[in-house]
């Protein structure tokens, strides 16, 4: 078994699929009509047979308040893993992303998170 899609509820599809082709890099691999909203997922242009990220509507209450209760808390929704977190920092700078914590050391790892402007938190790490 392996995990094939994953999820990240957003506020604005549109928003989100700017955001997270234009700003991070991935790249769109479904768009697909489902009624009042689509089925966005997404690729690491490394990886276009890998794990899909799907932009997931935030339109049911529940899905609306977990989404403000962990951004609130500071808890990011998800997490990439980057080579080099230093130069990823860098480029996401230079692309008008907002941090709210910079790369810092965390025992064996190195952690920044970012705010998405679709209401989460993202955690980027280098292990």
């Amino acid at each position: 078994m392996k995990i094939i899609v994953t999820s990240i509820f957003v506020q604005d599809q549109d928003k989100a699929l700017e955001f997270y082709s234009e700003k991070l890099g991935f790249e769109k691999k479904h768009d697909v009509p489902m009624g009042k909203f689509r089925w966005i997922t997404l690729v690491s242009p490394d990886d276009h047979d890998g794990t899909e990220l799907l932009l997931e509507p935030n339109e049911h209450p529940a899905a609306k308040e977990y989404q403000r209760t962990i951004f609130s808390e500071g808890i990011p929704a998800t997490m990439f893993g980057v080579a080099d977190i230093r130069k990823e920092y860098e480029r996401l700078l230079e692309n008008d992303v907002k941090f709210t914590m910079e790369p810092t050391k965390m025992g064996e790892v190195t952690i920044a998170v970012f705010d998405d402007t679709c209401g989460n938190l993202i955690q980027i790490m280098q292990q």
